[in-house]
């Protein structure tokens, strides 16, 4: 008998129907030599510091650090989980063989290999690997089943990331907690959380610590187009009056009239970050509820694999993709079919390839999320945006490119000194792949924009809008202006703006590609980031005031409090994260890894120890922390 295990009971309901395991029992389905069982997730999880010594059992800053000999793991302690696990390990040590069907990442991977261990399981072990959840998808994994050894480096990763976790946690949350947290309050310091929440501290303290300073901008109306000079801003009121004088009577004479035609590629396919933040920014869902959310579509088979952070497909899907562009031509809404007119300019002609799409070098375990073709059913309100971003992405990047035109204009004005004017335009020529964003094309909120101190002297609408037609020489009356203006602080982190930090390791990246090769880089894991916030939430170390994220006295006084700066460093984070991904691909070694942190944790916790300082943390409770009043508005 062969034995299958998934991840939940709805996969492995999935599975057992192509398979042939048609005959349900407790905890199980069986037929056709099959038997399907199932995890809820994690069953197994690291022992507790009192699993190893009685010790360690107590919180005492004598025992720290605490560094087992050898790590091991138990049970969660659950009635259901346990009566699940007896019929798996029931299962497995009377199977000829087993299937390894759980996610196909490296929680997935994780998850599944503690159970068989724990189960003591000795028959040979096969991989499922598939990217979504269709019919056609389970039963072509099933007919190429891949070696589990093939995946031993993706289970050490995962190893070594859990060990890892519990290394830095357990010890630091003990010694942070004892040390300053006034016996009321657990202190929570994790390897990606604790360096998350100082982004938030530090972004919030520059912005209290904020000075705005006044500055002058000289501008001038000619033909009902509004022109700014291209001196910059002038920092004195005096100056710029100067400026003013100068120019007021004489004429605007314009210098330079320059067309340039120029195309937009369409944006890359969404990996899972990149589909959480327009997912905030357009419809305020958080991380966590857009990863429900996705995971939800997976599992009903409309969408690829979720927690990817790659935006390429293989070169092997490209063969799939007309039929998935059919699925959503045939996909409705209330009886509208939102994608038909969309596609039907593509229609019935090979679709293009571009290696912006198409990069098999770019793609690891998984590829971008893109539909699946299965038409969509009865989805929520919420479920049918974000499978509509997916799906108008993929549509997307089949589709021509945006030509535009973009004209500038040079103007001046003479004087006692010749002063430049200039302006900007842009006007869509042929939207090409624009057509597919529709109403879902809102402009990004204040903590998309560059992290610029000072406000842009370019109109918001500048780049979208069509200038009057004017010829070099002409020249005319105009109406100039001096506008006092102040430098604005940078805005506060929301979640959108944070999981795009959270990914460049707290570094400001716009350009797309740049962001991507930064990605090795990041804090967290994709599939990771959306827990790490809601934990914060959690220990009151944030709180949200509408979609801003600001920090509490205790989140800021705990990152003040700590001094080592591998806790709190998005850099050093990011260089953990690399390696860990260097693990997974066979180019770092584990066991390298685990004592590197084990001499850091022994590091920090003689540093702290040495602090001979009375400071402690302020400890509030929900009601307390309702009444502390926001930082000042900008």
């Amino acid at each position: 008998m062969i034995v299958c295990i998934a991840e939940k009971p709805s996969v492995a309901r999935d599975i057992a129907r192509i398979i042939g395991a048609t005959s349900s029992h407790d905890g199980y389905m069986e037929g056709n030599g099959y038997q399907v069982t199932w995890t809820f997730g994690h069953l197994c999880t690291l022992k507790e510091p009192g699993d190893y010594t009685a010790a360690w059992k107590p919180w005492a800053l004598t025992q720290l650090p605490m560094v087992p000999q050898r790590f091991g793991i138990k049970l969660i302690d659950d009635n259901g989980i346990k009566k699940q696990f007896a019929t798996i390990e029931r299962l497995m040590q009377a199977a000829d063989g087993i299937v390894n069907c759980g996610d196909a990442g490296q929680e997935g991977e994780l998850i599944q290999r503690w159970v068989m261990q724990k189960a003591q399981a000795k028959c040979p072990v096969k991989r499922l690997w598939i990217s979504s959840m269709t019919d056609e998808a389970i039963r072509e994994g099933f007919a190429n089943l891949k070696d589990q050894q093939d995946y031993q480096p993706l289970y050490l990763a995962g190893l070594s990331r859990a060990i890892g976790d519990w290394l830095l946690g357990m010890n630091a949350t003990r010694l942070y907690t004892l040390k300053y947290g006034q016996n009321r309050q657990v202190l929570s310091i994790g390897r990606v959380q604790t360096p998350t929440l100082a982004l938030i501290v530090n972004r919030q303290k520059e912005i209290e610590n904020f000075k705005p300073e006044p500055y002058w901008v000289l501008a001038t109306i000619y033909r009902d187009t509004t022109f700014t000079a291209t001196k910059g801003k002038f920092t004195s009121k005096e100056e710029g009056e100067k400026a003013f004088a100068t120019i007021e009577g004489k004429p605007f004479t314009v210098t330079k009239v320059e067309k340039k035609e120029g195309k937009e590629q369409p944006p890359q396919l969404y990996d899972l970050t990149s589909l959480q933040v327009d997912c905030n920014r357009k419809y305020g869902f958080s991380a966590e509820q857009t990863l429900n959310l996705i995971q939800a579509l997976y599992e009903r088979k409309f969408t690829t694999y979720p927690r990817v952070d790659t935006q390429y497909l293989s070169d092997d899907i490209y063969p799939k993709c007309p039929q998935t562009m059919n699925g959503l031509y045939q996909t409705k809404f209330n009886g509208v079919a939102p994608y038909a007119e969309l596609i039907k300019p593509i229609g019935g002609k090979p679709l293009k390839k571009s290696k912006r799409v198409f990069d098999t070098s770019k793609v690891t375990d998984h590829h971008a999320i893109i539909p699946t073709g299965v038409i969509p059913q009865n989805l929520s309100d919420a479920e049918k945006k974000v499978y509509d971003l997916v799906a108008r992405r993929f549509i997307a990047v089949f589709l021509p490119d945006c030509k535009f035109s973009t004209t500038t204009v040079l103007g001046e004005v003479k004087g006692e000194e010749t002063i430049e004017f200039k302006v900007t335009g842009k006007e869509i020529l042929d939207p090409g792949w624009r057509v597919v964003l529709g109403k879902a094309s809102e402009k990004p909120d204040e903590s998309e924009k560059a992290e610029n101190t000072e406000n842009s002297e370019k109109p918001a609408d500048a780049e979208e809008r069509t200038l009057p037609t004017f010829v070099k020489g002409e020249s005319g009356d105009h109406k100039p202006t001096l506008t006092e203006k102040w430098t604005t602080p940078p805005p506060y982190y929301n979640e959108a703006s944070l999981l795009r930090a959270m990914e460049t390791a707290g570094k400001f990246v716009e350009d797309e590609t740049l962001r991507a090769a930064m990605k090795e880089n990041g804090i967290g894991r994709p599939s990771s980031r959306a827990g790490i916030i809601e934990t914060l939430f959690k220990r009151h170390y944030i709180k949200r005031e509408r979609k801003r994220l600001i920090a509490t006295p205790t989140g800021i006084e705990l990152i003040d409090l700590i001094r080592e700066e591998l806790l709190k460093s998005c850099e050093l984070t990011g260089i953990w994260e690399k390696k860990l991904r260097d693990i997974e691909h066979q180019k770092y070694d584990p066991q390298q890894f685990i004592d590197e942190l084990k001499a850091q944790v022994a590091e920090i916790v003689h540093e702290v120890m040495a602090d001979n300082s009375n400071r402690r943390v302020t400890v509030l409770t929900d009601a307390e922390l309702k009444k502390v009043k926001s930082p000042k508005k900008q």
